[in-house]
């Protein structure tokens, strides 16, 4: 009661999170925690500032866009007072020039918003140069089978799922590369995840790369590590994902977004099993399962040059298909049951089952965004307690009552609506395409979105609220 939080924080060693939004400083504040360290978080970059010169942090956990003194600023002060702190960069606005910035200042790593727990919790240990310590409650999922359970309880239901475990078991335990297929958000995540657990190497690390997340120039550093002095501010040597996937798993999340020069890279260490840091000289030998994720038709990207045929070739060993949700219905309702007994536990709400009038409703909708659409919705049932919403004003609502499970011919009038009726609700429609498609192009940046948009971002707020997104 009377040590106040400083000494706590300084007798155990401390990350400091600098970070303005309450729900993702609280998100990170437990993932520190889980590596073995006590968070202390600022809300602005002055408070940061003074926050780091008074405990003097293991590791700083710094966003870019803060009140007052601004990320970059806050990076630049700390490297100026302490030039071997370490500072990981975590930013939802994956603008090029302020990644180079921040890593040129010298920050070691930079991680582009929404970040996996486990991409952070890898980060924090591979810069403390320490092994990851799951949390209790992971620890104790993974000791009861939760964690396989879980990954399990997405898809049971349906016939795609007894096709894909009947894949799974034949391929699992082999080395070939696997290439999966699908529209975003349809699960090819959990797939990938599936494939490690059942493997021998379910117990060596699962890493994923989302090659579409991070700007060409981190690339490079990113798959393959740099060492101490490849470049303005690389102060110490950063190993890569395919070295800390050794014996184990690594997904090349929306692998057709890499650049031509690191395709044949990649290329060289899948054949040889072994490639070079940047700015190394010295080959690293390595061990690694690859498994590959798409959201387009990777052999057209072929045939227009953007791809390389010999690289498709090597991924392409096994080929998975993943149908998008609206042509899996039958697994709406266990899937709906499956998010809601999640996120009640995860949130401590007592959340009754959904009604039939709602799964009804989850039925008849197209789900454009697949499964991750329908969780969204599902954890906003939970958080607000109710479903009024998916049956009132909701646009999810609106379109399942509107759209049969088959489409409406086009341009063919409901009821008694007339022409200016039609025209605004086409209108809408096409409107919420055109961002949910660009959304999913940036990964969900909405900074990015909004300037490809050519919109304000508090217009694209309204807007993605507005449609439901």
């Amino acid at each position: 009661m009377g040590m106040n939080m400083n000494a706590v924080a300084t007798q155990h060693g401390s990350i400091l999170i600098v970070e303005d939004d309450p729900g993702t400083q609280a998100d990170l504040a437990k993932i520190v925690h889980g590596v073995g360290y006590l968070p202390v978080c600022a809300e602005s970059g002055e408070s940061g500032l003074s926050s780091f010169m008074t405990l003097h942090p293991a590791l700083v956990l710094l966003d870019m866009r803060l009140p007052g003194m601004d990320g970059l600023s806050v990076l630049r002060e700390i490297r100026r007072r302490a030039p071997e702190a370490m500072v990981i960069v975590v930013s939802g606005h994956a603008d090029v020039g302020v990644v180079v910035k921040a890593m040129k200042l010298g920050a070691i790593d930079f991680l582009i918003k929404p970040v996996a727990p486990e991409d952070i919790a890898l980060a924090l240990s591979t810069a403390l140069e320490r092994p990851i310590q799951p949390t209790a409650a992971a620890l104790q999922d993974r000791q009861s089978g939760g964690e396989e359970e879980a990954q399990d309880a997405v898809w049971t239901g349906g016939r795609f799922f007894a096709r894909l475990q009947e894949t799974i078991g034949q391929i699992a335990d082999t080395n070939a590369t696997v290439l999966l297929q699908g529209e975003s958000g349809v699960g090819k995540g959990i797939v990938a995840r599936l494939i490690h657990d059942r493997s021998s190497r379910r117990d060596r690390p699962f890493i994923k790369v989302n090659c579409a997340a991070l700007p060409v120039e981190l690339l490079e550093s990113e798959l393959f590590g740099y060492e101490r002095g490849a470049f303005t501010g690389a102060v110490r040597r950063k190993p890569g994902k395919f070295e800390l996937a050794h014996g184990g798993t690594l997904l090349l999340d929306e692998v057709a977004d890499l650049p031509l020069p690191l395709q044949a890279k990649l290329l060289h260490a899948l054949q040889d099993g072994e490639y070079s840091r940047l700015g190394g000289e010295q080959d690293i030998k390595v061990d690694v399962r690859i498994v590959a994720s798409v959201n387009r038709d990777l052999e057209a990207t072929v045939r227009r040059g953007a791809f390389r045929q010999d690289l498709y070739y090597r991924l392409n060993v096994v080929s998975i298909a993943i149908p998008p949700l609206r042509d899996r219905r039958e697994e709406i309702p266990s899937l709906a049951e499956y998010f809601r007994s999640r996120y009640a536990r995860e949130y401590g709400r007592t959340v009754p089952p959904l009604s039939p009038a709602t799964l009804e409703r989850f039925a008849a909708y197209a789900w454009p965004g697949n499964v991750r659409e329908l969780e969204n919705v599902v954890k906003r049932i939970v958080i607000l307690g109710s479903e009024a919403f998916v049956s009132a004003a909701c646009p999810l609502a609106a379109a399942a009552a509107e759209e049969p499970a088959a489409a409406p011919e086009a341009g063919r009038p409901r009821g008694k609506a007339g022409l200016k009726d039609v025209a605004r609700r086409a209108a809408r429609d096409a409107e919420r395409e055109l961002i949910r498609r660009t959304l999913e192009e940036t990964r969900w940046n909405r900074a990015e979105a909004a300037r490809r948009l050519r919109i304000s971002y508090k217009a694209l707020l309204y807007k993605i609220r507005d449609c439901g997104l």
